[in-house]
Parts: C-alpha cells; sequence; structure tokens
C-alpha cells in the first residue's frame, strides 16, 4: 500500500550554505515537470512558521545539515508537517538524502515509495519565582550550564518532582534519542535507537558528582534548578543561549509533537548508517 501524495512542497534551504538556494531551484523546476506545486525559501523566512500554521505546505524538503534539520523540526512538528532532508553540509547523521542523489530519490514521493519516522521531542519551560519566562520545543537537547565563567555550576535534578542529585559540572545534558548522536554523545552519552521515547541525561565534566549518562523511563520528566553565584545559561538545540538566574528552573517533558522524517531506505538503516558516521570527523575534511 503507498502512502499519500504531497499537494505543496516547501523547499528550505539553508542561507548561508554555498549554492543551496540554487539547489532548491533546481529541485522545484523537477517538481513543477511533474506538476506538483512546491515553493523556494529560506528557512530563515519569518513567514515559514505562519504558513505551515495556515496549511500552505504538507511537506518541507529541507537543504543544509543537521542544524538544518533541527530547525526544520521546529518549524514542522507542531503541525504534523513531514521533513525530508538533503544534505548539503558535512556531517548529515539526520539527512536521507546526499546532494548528488536527490534525482535519483526524490520520484519516489511521487507514488507514495517511503515510511515516515516519529522522533521525539521535547518541551522544555524555564520557570523563575514560580512564573514561566518561556516555553521551547527540542528536537536534540536541552543544555542547563555554565555561562563566560569557567566555574562549575550547581545543578539539582529531581526526576518525577524526585531528586535525583545535585550535580557540581559545566552542564547537565537533557536528550532526546536523536540528540544521543550530537552533543550527548561529545560528552561521553551512549547512543541509543531514534524510536526511543526516553529522555537521557549526560553531566558534562562532573566534578566530584554522578559521572554516568542516565536513561530516565519512557514518560518520565526532570527538572532542573541553577544553584550558582555567577552566571548560568540555557540553551536549546544549540540556539543562542539563555541567561539563567539562581534558583532558575527548568523543566523537560516529552512534548506532545513528534517529528516526522520522510525515510526511503529500510528500517534498519539506523545501525547500518551508525559505523561510517561515527568513523568520521567532519572538522578533518573527510568524506562525508
Amino acid at each position: 500500500m503507498t502512502n499519500p501524495l504531497f499537494s505543496t512542497i516547501a523547499i528550505a534551504a539553508h542561507p548561508l550554505l554555498p549554492g543551496a538556494i540554487h539547489e532548491a531551484t533546481l529541485i522545484c523546476d523537477f517538481f513543477t515537470k511533474h506538476q506538483v506545486s512546491t515553493f523556494s525559501t529560506r528557512l530563515d523566512d519569518d513567514s515559514l512558521v505562519r504558513m505551515a500554521q495556515n496549511g500552505e505546505m504538507d511537506l518541507m524538503i529541507a537543504l543544509g545539515g543537521d542544524g538544518t534539520m533541527l530547525r526544520a523540526g521546529h518549524i514542522c512538528s507542531p503541525f504534523k508537517i513531514p521533513i525530508v532532508g538533503i544534505n548539503l553540509g558535512r556531517f548529515g547523521f539526520l539527512m536521507e538524502i546526499r546532494q548528488q542523489q536527490w534525482e535519483a530519490i526524490l520520484p519516489r514521493l511521487l507514488v507514495g515509495d517511503y515510511w515516515l519516522e516519529n522522533r521525539m521531542m521535547l518541551c522544555a519551560t524555564l520557570i523563575r519565582n514560580n512564573q514561566s519566562i518561556g516555553s521551547w520545543e527540542v528536537l536534540n537537547e536541552v543544555v542547563v550550564g555554565r555561562g563566560t565563567f569557567i566555574r562549575p555550576v550547581h545543578l539539582t535534578a529531581c526526576v518525577d518532582n524526585r531528586l535525583l542529585t545535585t550535580y557540581v559540572a559545566d552542564a547537565l545534558i537533557a536528550a532526546t534519542a536523536t540528540g544521543s548522536t550530537a552533543y550527548a554523545l561529545a560528552a561521553g552519552g551512549p547512543i541509543l535507537p531514534p524510536e526511543l521515547r526516553n529522555i537521557l541525561l549526560v553531566a558534562v565534566a562532573p566534578h566530584l558528582s554522578i559521572d554516568r549518562a542516565i536513561i530516565l523511563a519512557d514518560g518520565s520528566s526532570v527538572s532542573i534548578t541553577v544553584q550558582t553565584e555567577h552566571d548560568a545559561v540555557l540553551c536549546i538545540d544549540g540556539q543562542t543561549p539563555i541567561i539563567l538566574y539562581n534558583n532558575d528552573k527548568v523543566d523537560v517533558h516529552a512534548s506532545e509533537h513528534d517529528a516526522l522524517f520522510v525515510r526511503f531506505q529500510d528500517p534498519g538503516y539506523f545501525y547500518r548508517n551508525l559505523t561510517p558516521h561515527m568513523n568520521q570527523n567532519p572538522i578533518t575534511g573527510k568524506p562525508r
């Protein structure tokens, strides 16, 4: 049985990657030849959220790297819009298609030959003086840690409203399974299969604190309270840090929204691609 076909496709390109806008134009031309409505845009176009909310797209093709997929996930997940990632970056762990492959693979969208992968997202809320300061959707990770001063912060973690421990560390990461291959991996955490719906806790440079990652049960939540005399920050999916103050609390739980990734590979792709991804360092310029 084939999947539903898409009627209006947004081709969203990373605005700073060389050739991304041109590649988006070529993809638009491809779909136009097949009588599918598309439009090309930059991923930083503020109108994209409004267009997603108004139902002006039912699929997004994101051109860039993993950061591009994070941005696309933030835009599309509240409206259940699937995303196809075309890798124009170096690493592309989240991407489905290489730049040179799209002409061969995208025709499968036209006949419904794909499957949708649900990726759990988190909701993070900043509480200050018992009031909510803001709330964010998270695809990779929530990071609560030190700011500009190179001193550890005290971070009290409670799981399901029960005290877990107080970390003395540079930061504490609360990651999804998707984020387990990002900052959490660099900090020594385990790799989780993408279908898991667990929160992963990983401390960064803990001092006389729990130095092992903790995987919370499906459905559990965590709150992280900052105790510090100097600056601390909250960072959502690598975006601009938010300044935190003493006794600020960050509540993290599973979001009601999932990111939907369009996949053309078989469901075993994650393990098959794991070793090639782990054996390359994008900083060294090795082939992607």
